[in-house]
C-alpha cells in the first residue's frame, strides 16, 4: 500500500512537472514575441477601491527604477494623504495636489471647472515634455465625466506623448474613447467596502 501511495505521488509530480514545462514554453513564447518597447496608457476605473492606490504602485515601481515622474491630482485636495506625504521626499518626483475636493463638498461649479483646467494645464504641460518618463493623473476621470476637461484634448495630448513616456489615469467613469486608446485598463469591481458598514475612512486605507 505504501508503494501504491508513492507510486501515485510520483505520478502525481510528473504530471504537475509536464503542465508546468508547457505552461512555461507558451509563456517563453509569449514574452519572445512582445518585442515592442514604448510607453504605455494605463487606464484605471470602476465602481471598486484601488484605482489611485494601483497607479500609486506604479509610480513607486518608478521612482525605483530612477525615473522621472510627474504627479497631477485632479478633485482631491481638501484634505491631506498618505500618499501625497509619502512621495514628496522624492526629488525625482514633481508633485502637484490640484483639486478643490470632491463636487459635493465645493458645491461650486465655476470653481471646481477652474480647478480641473488649472490642473489639465500642468498634466498637459508634463504630457509634451519628454523628460517624463511616468505621468499619473489622478481622479482625471472624475473630471472628464463631469466635462470640466475637454475629452479630445486629453486624447490628444496622450497620443502625442514622447514615444517612451508611461501615463496612468485614474477614477471611475472612464470616457469609451479613453478605453478604446489606452493599452492597458483595469475595471476595479466592488464586492464589499467597510464605508457601507459604517466604518470611516482612515490613514493607511483610505487616507
Amino acid at each position: 500500500m505504501a508503494t501504491s501511495r508513492a507510486g501515485y505521488a510520483a505520478t502525481s509530480e510528473e504530471r504537475h512537472r509536464e503542465r508546468m514545462q508547457r505552461k512555461k514554453e507558451l509563456i517563453d513564447r509569449k514574452i519572445a514575441r512582445a518585442t515592442v518597447e514604448r510607453g504605455v496608457l494605463v487606464v484605471n476605473t470602476g465602481n471598486g477601491k484601488g484605482k489611485s492606490s494601483s497607479g500609486f504602485g506604479m509610480l513607486a515601481r518608478s521612482l525605483g527604477h530612477g525615473l522621472r515622474c510627474g504627479v497631477v491630482q485632479f478633485i482631491k485636495g481638501s484634505f491631506s494623504t498618505g500618499e501625497e506625504a509619502f512621495f514628496r521626499r522624492f526629488e525625482e518626483l514633481d508633485y502637484h495636489v490640484m483639486g478643490e475636493g470632491f463636487t459635493w463638498e465645493t458645491q461650486d461649479k465655476q470653481r471646481d471647472i477652474a480647478a480641473a483646467q488649472a490642473a489639465w494645464a500642468v498634466a498637459a504641460r508634463m504630457l509634451a515634455d519628454p523628460d517624463y518618463d511616468f505621468v499619473l493623473l489622478d481622479e482625471l476621470n472624475i473630471a472628464l465625466a463631469h466635462r470640466y476637461i475637454a475629452l479630445d484634448d486629453v486624447l490628444a495630448a496622450t497620443a502625442a506623448r514622447p514615444e517612451r513616456q508611461h501615463v496612468v489615469i485614474t477614477g471611475r467613469g472612464a470616457p469609451d474613447a479613453l478605453v478604446e486608446a489606452a493599452d492597458t485598463v483595469t475595471e476595479m469591481r466592488m464586492v464589499k467596502h467597510a464605508f457601507k458598514a459604517g466604518i470611516k475612512a482612515q490613514k493607511g486605507i483610505e487616507l
